[in-house]
């Protein structure tokens, strides 16, 4: 399987790049990583733009999960910035949010260790210069899947650049 990078130029090309991903996916964990301010919450919103939602999305840093209820299915978006301990997650039924039927997307998921499914999907997101790049990772056949999907409709305009 293999991974694939992409420029994003501005925070429309980062939403963009979710909506891309929102589009190819099915009941999904994907793990965003990066600093504060790589884009996280902005690719989140081109998923759930992809996949149907046509409200504000907001970082759930304060209550851990944004329930997201779909035409298509369920729609979990957890920010564990917060989180003190792992063991935390238990409090709100973690384990409740990962079945066949959801897209779970978790910004944080290092302080989560120990208490999350292995992702299909991890999305490394860095700032660079004025703009940000987005590696997506797959870890799964599902994920594999997904991203070959993208790999192979990228066009020239589409997807910034492929490495």
């Amino acid at each position: 399987m293999q991974s694939l990078t992409v420029i994003l130029a501005d925070e429309q090309a980062t939403v963009d790049c979710g909506a891309r991903l929102g589009a190819v996916i099915k009941n999904a964990v994907i793990f965003l990583e990066g600093t504060l301010g790589a884009g996280k919450t902005t690719f989140c919103r081109g998923v759930l733009r992809a996949l149907g939602h046509v409200g504000p999305v907001k970082s759930p840093t304060y209550t851990l999960v944004e329930p997201y209820i779909l035409a298509h299915g369920n729609l979990y978006h957890f920010d564990l910035y917060r989180l003190g301990d792992p063991e935390e997650l238990e409090f709100i039924g973690i384990r409740d949010y990962f079945d066949e039927q959801a897209v779970c997307l978790i910004e944080w998921p290092e302080r989560g260790a120990g208490m999350l499914p292995t992702p299909d999907i991890r999305i490394l997101l860095e700032v660079t210069g004025t703009g940000r790049t987005a590696t997506l990772v797959p870890v799964s056949a599902q994920g594999g899947a997904a991203i070959a999907t993208l790999t192979a409709v990228a066009t020239p305009g589409g997807l910034d650049e492929i490495n």
